[in-house]
């Protein structure tokens, strides 16, 4: 079993950051209505019953993103080699950005889906102590095969109350689910992958601590992820040096644990752990730089 965790936990640290973005870049420029604009966050439906007929909408059209393609050549500009049938002016530009770390477009989840129905058993707990969940019924008595995979679907909102019920959701439930989870984990793939694909540092760090308490969560998981590691590790491999270059500064903030590099080798560190004597070979093939914590 996970050990309890001192101070704010993870999903009251999201909001914590939250507020604090808030007062930082007051310009709107990290704000989720932005995000939504730009088409990396899901827009909400209308209402919980879905979006209402366009017929009865009125004057109002939805906003469509139209990206220009990048194939399409570029005429105004002048620019060497752009729309020119390939005539000799100048230096060609070079190639553009390979674009393995930029930020993809969240799919939507089907928490959302399912919290506004409510068909999920859970209510934010409004007391003198934020940062709970009131659940409606024992979380030892809940189906594990439905439930655990609609809140790992979950952790990829980037919206409260949406993101807070996921998140603290999820860590209760893997907190006293017990010989629950095990069979469950092949449901679990799907999600985490989704999630880390995402390639946004905020989901895929909540995904990172989540995964950590999953495989501390009981005997056996670990060496349940070893098939799933092709599924799970090549994003790791991308980002497992981003780590923050400070010199001789002070990193305030380690105490949020987003610092994405050193996630990544704690989960790897806990994955070769717990995972059986295929867990690093298995790590190695995806991760050629890792360095085993183990052998000898």
């Amino acid at each position: 079993m996970a050990a309890p965790t001192k101070g704010p936990g993870a999903a009251s640290i999201l909001l914590i950051d939250d507020t604090l973005k808030k007062m930082i870049y007051r310009d709107g420029s990290k704000s989720y209505k932005l995000q939504k604009f730009v088409g990396n966050i899901p827009r909400g439906q209308h209402s919980c019953f879905g979006d209402f007929p366009p017929d009865l909408m009125g004057d109002l059209k939805p906003t469509k993103m139209v990206k220009k393609s990048t194939s399409e050549p570029n005429l105004s500009t002048g620019v060497p080699f752009s729309g020119l049938g390939g005539v000799s002016r100048g230096i060609a530009p070079g190639p553009g950005k390979a674009g393995s770390t930029t930020q993809r477009p969240v799919p939507k989840t089907e928490f959302r889906r399912f919290y506004d129905r409510g068909d999920l058993p859970i209510q934010i707990f409004h007391g003198a102590v934020g940062g709970k969940i009131a659940w409606k019924v024992d979380v030892e008595k809940l189906d594990y095969h439905h439930y655990l995979p609609i809140f790992f679907d979950g952790l990829r909102e980037k919206e409260d109350p949406y993101r807070f019920l996921a998140v603290q959701g999820a860590y209760d439930m893997l907190e006293k689910g017990g010989a629950k989870i095990l069979p469950v984990v092949p449901q679990l793939i799907v999600p985490i992958k989704t999630s880390l694909n995402t390639r946004d540092t905020e989901l895929m760090c909540t995904m990172l601590k989540v995964l950590q308490v999953l495989v501390l969560s009981g005997e056996m998981i670990g060496e349940a992820l070893v098939p799933y590691y092709r599924q799970i590790l090549p994003v790791c491999n991308i980002y497992k040096t981003n780590n923050l270059n400070l010199g001789d500064k002070m990193d305030y903030g380690q105490r949020k644990r987003m610092n994405l590099g050193d996630l990544i080798s704690e989960t790897l560190q806990i994955l070769e752990e717990h995972g059986g004597e295929d867990a690093f070979i298995n790590i190695k093939y995806m991760i050629p730089t890792y360095e085993s914590t183990v052998l000898a």
